[in-house]
């Protein structure tokens, strides 16, 4: 297999519903690779299979423990998009309560946490990559999402520590996450755009112009598939997200 072709590239995004995670699960399989694309929703699933037919659907709760070790034995991909998650409480600190303040811990930091311990354990082959999607609120913070921004940092520690286990072991599996930023281009994205234009005082419209120009599921899917064709040996524990691209978080100049 040659670095463009993605042919036995079998990559699992875990998510592909709506959002991102449907973006990047559509650009994977517009550029040759065959996906499987994990979700709760039968409908979303099927529509995307639907119009590409190296989309396999797989109807699963990806927090379910049973879930990572059963798809990995069954695909043996080259590549994980950890990308599902919960929506968290839009309200300031003192409007949450313990239970939707952790909602995200109990969701995106799990899933993320059995896939990465999944992939160690298998192992996954040598040359694989594990791909988490967090938020540019773990770079940040987010005063209105409860504890959304520690989840989504903890998503770092996570894939930081896999990789180094990966390495002290030879396992030759990169480990990597993503923080894309902050965008009206999906739902959750718009709940946002919407709670901080509220906490901010100014207008929707007003907000997302500061914003500058937007990502989209479309951008950030072809900024998957070239991290899912990049050698090893280039690939970065960590990247921002933008309409412009991937920006390695140790060199943002670059």
């Amino acid at each position: 297999m040659t670095p463009d072709d993605l042919s036995d590239a079998t990559t699992i995004v875990v998510g592909a519903s709506r959002g991102l995670g449907r973006g990047i699960a559509t650009a994977l399989a517009n550029a040759g690779a065959p996906v499987i694309a994990v979700a709760r929703t039968s409908q979303a699933l099927d529509e995307l299979a639907d119009h590409n037919s190296l989309i396999r659907s797989e109807v699963a709760d990806a927090a379910d423990p049973t879930v990572p070790s059963r798809l990995i034995d069954r695909y043996e991909p080259r590549a994980i998009v950890v990308v599902a998650g919960a929506t968290p409480l839009l309200r300031p600190l003192q409007q949450q309560t313990w239970e939707t303040f952790c909602v995200n811990w109990h969701s995106d930091v799990r899933i993320t946490f059995q896939w990465v311990r999944e992939a160690l354990l298998k192992p996954l082959r040598p040359h694989s990559k594990v791909i988490a999607i967090s938020s540019g609120a773990a770079l940040w913070g987010s005063s209105i999402s409860g504890g959304y921004a520690g989840a989504k940092a903890t998503q770092r520690f996570i894939t930081d520590y896999a990789r180094g286990e990966a390495d002290g072991a030879g396992l030759q599996i990169g480990f990597s996450s993503v923080y894309p930023g902050l965008t009206g281009s999906t739902d959750l994205g718009r709940l946002a755009v919407a709670a901080h234009a509220a906490q901010s005082g100014v207008s929707e419209e007003e907000f997302l112009k500061g914003l500058g120009e937007p990502l989209t599921p479309e951008i950030a899917g072809a900024a998957l598939v070239g991290l899912v064709r990049a050698d090893m040996a280039t690939v970065a524990p960590g990247y921002r997200l933008s309409a412009a691209g991937l920006q390695d978080l140790a060199n943002p100049i670059a």
